[in-house]
């Protein structure tokens, strides 16, 4: 069964949210609307209107024509910047610091005997 245009949008906004680690209140914030209000859009209770999508995928950096194709292309469109620790990965880079190297596993002693 395919999906409606109003599912699609739907889909594709909590793919954003969760993409970018952003509540709905913090996406009514950007809005200027209550979490109420984008609360009944996200349930289906009331409709995501055009000006709405357009508010939403600029908030997200992103054409309103990836937000009316559905979750997938929102989220490969989502700018690495805006995705859920990014400002992490950036911050580390940016100071010029190396990740921190992983730790070593302990495996179990007869784990450890069969890879010697």
């Amino acid at each position: 069964m395919r999906m409606t245009l109003a599912d699609r949008v739907r889909t594709a906004v909590a793919a954003l949210l969760h993409a970018t680690g952003e509540s709905q209140t913090d996406l009514a914030a950007a809005l200027g609307v209550s979490q109420a209000q984008v609360s009944r859009r996200q349930s289906g209770s009331a409709a995501w209107s055009l000006d709405d999508c357009d508010a939403v995928a600029g908030h997200f950096g992103i054409d309103v024509l990836d937000l009316l194709a559905g979750p997938t292309r929102a989220s490969e469109a989502l700018p690495d910047a805006r995705r859920r620790g990014a400002g992490r990965r950036a911050g580390t880079a940016a100071a010029g610091q190396a990740p921190a190297p992983a730790r070593p596993v302990a495996l179990p002693a007869a784990q450890e005997e069969a890879a010697r």
